[in-house]
């Protein structure tokens, strides 16, 4: 059998968290562009500015592209320190670390997207909610994370399984 001691590399540990913490980021700015669509206005007190804007979404859209940064965030965040659990061969760690960022990012920015043009992308054709061409493109933008994500999961607990049978009890 392979040799399955490869831990997680530091460098990938790292990558996961800066991944993570980009999608953190990316939360923060969409939770700003929620604040403003809800005020109508850019409005940062104590500065003297007040913008009027007319920002397009509703705040279901919003609420959902905000906390799917947010969890998918602590997804990624989680596995740099949760990989020293897992044993797997190092191409495993490597389709591991890349189904989680597609998982991860694939899933949150065309949930972003859907508050812009007032769509859910869940169906192509948009089923029962608004149909059109930005539905039917961010529908087919969610199917490498719909795989991933199944990868990912099954990798992950492969390789917590196999740490769990070479650790004594």
């Amino acid at each position: 059998m392979t040799d399955l001691r490869n831990p997680i590399t530091r460098r990938m540990q790292a990558l996961f968290f800066l991944n993570g913490l980009g999608l953190f980021v990316v939360g923060i700015l969409f939770g700003w562009t929620w604040f403003f669509h809800l005020l109508n206005e850019i409005v940062l007190w104590p500065l003297p500015v007040q913008i009027e804007v007319d920002i397009p979404g509703d705040s279901r859209a919003f609420r959902m592209g905000h906390m799917e940064a947010i969890t998918h965030g602590l997804l990624l965040m989680a596995m740099a320190f949760g990989g020293q659990f897992m044993l797997l061969k190092k191409n495993e760690f490597a389709v591991l670390f890349w189904s989680a960022l597609i998982t991860g990012w694939m899933f949150t920015l065309p949930a972003m997207a859907n508050t812009f043009f007032g769509t859910r992308g869940l169906a192509f054709g948009g089923g029962p909610f608004k149909p059109g061409l930005a539905n039917d493109i961010i529908y087919l933008s969610g199917m490498p994370p719909v795989v991933a994500v199944h990868i990912f999961f099954a990798i992950a607990v492969l390789g917590v399984w196999r740490f769990l049978k070479a650790e004594p009890k």
